[in-house]
């Protein structure tokens, strides 16, 4: 079966060290939150907001061992007034036999509050 995992946090600065830093984090904890290995994962999407264009996001992947082949694309938010800034999104797509309900979306810093209801 095929799930999407969510994930989102926000930097608290245009840097291209944050931006890796915390993107790294947040994949990181999708993936052990929802017990799921390099192997598992079909795709990662990132979006990033136009505020944050110091570095790619998706360049954190590639320091994490074991995620080499996992197909990644950075691509850019659409711009909605008075959206979060500063926001990198994360949609990740797994091969994984967890019921929708039971997957685990991951919000971090200020992406709290982007997704309330799915926080747990």
């Amino acid at each position: 079966m095929i799930r999407g995992i969510r994930g989102a946090t926000t930097v608290s600065k245009n840097d291209a060290e944050e931006i890796i830093s915390n993107t790294k984090e947040l994949v990181i904890e999708m993936a052990k939150a929802n017990e799921i290995s390099p192997e598992d994962i079909a795709t990662v999407l990132i979006s990033a907001t136009d505020d944050i264009n110091a570095g790619f996001p998706a360049k954190s992947l590639r320091e994490i061992d074991g995620w080499k082949y996992v197909p990644v694309m950075c691509m850019k938010e659409i711009e909605v007034p008075n959206s979060l800034p500063k926001c990198i999104r994360v949609m990740m797509t797994v091969n994984s036999n967890a019921r929708q309900e039971d997957v685990r979306h991951i919000y971090h810093n200020q992406a709290v509050q982007l997704r309330p209801d799915l926080l747990r």
